[in-house]
């Protein structure tokens, strides 16, 4: 097995300096702290193959539609109210006063 001369400036040889068992090499160093980050199952996470990739794609996708729908309803009733052109705009005028209402709903004066 052949061998390669790397730079490290000073922080990096500290470091790794500090890694280093009595009875190891730098080389035995790297392979020991490379293996560790390896086999870290955090490296991987969230992580899919194509078909699950495009099955969380599809389901993501479909989840915005139906919350867009909701949402797109509740902003189109939100401005109708603010904009005074909602009749059940919950008994309030534009300016958040209570109406009174008749049972017409009216609001006309007997």
């Amino acid at each position: 097995m052949g061998t390669k001369t790397i730079g490290l400036d000073d922080e990096a040889y500290e470091r790794l300096s500090a890694e280093k068992r009595e009875d190891e090499s730098f080389s035995d160093v790297v392979k020991r702290v490379t293996e560790a980050v390896r086999r870290d199952w955090r490296r991987g996470f969230g992580k899919y193959d194509d078909a699950d990739g495009d099955r969380l794609e599809r389901a993501a996708r479909e989840s915005r539609k139906r919350a867009g729908r909701g949402l797109t309803t509740r902003q189109a009733e939100t401005v109708a109210a603010l904009a005074g052109d909602d009749a059940d705009a919950g008994g309030r005028d534009a300016e958040g006063n209570t109406e009174d209402r008749d049972a017409d709903g009216s609001g006309a004066e007997p």
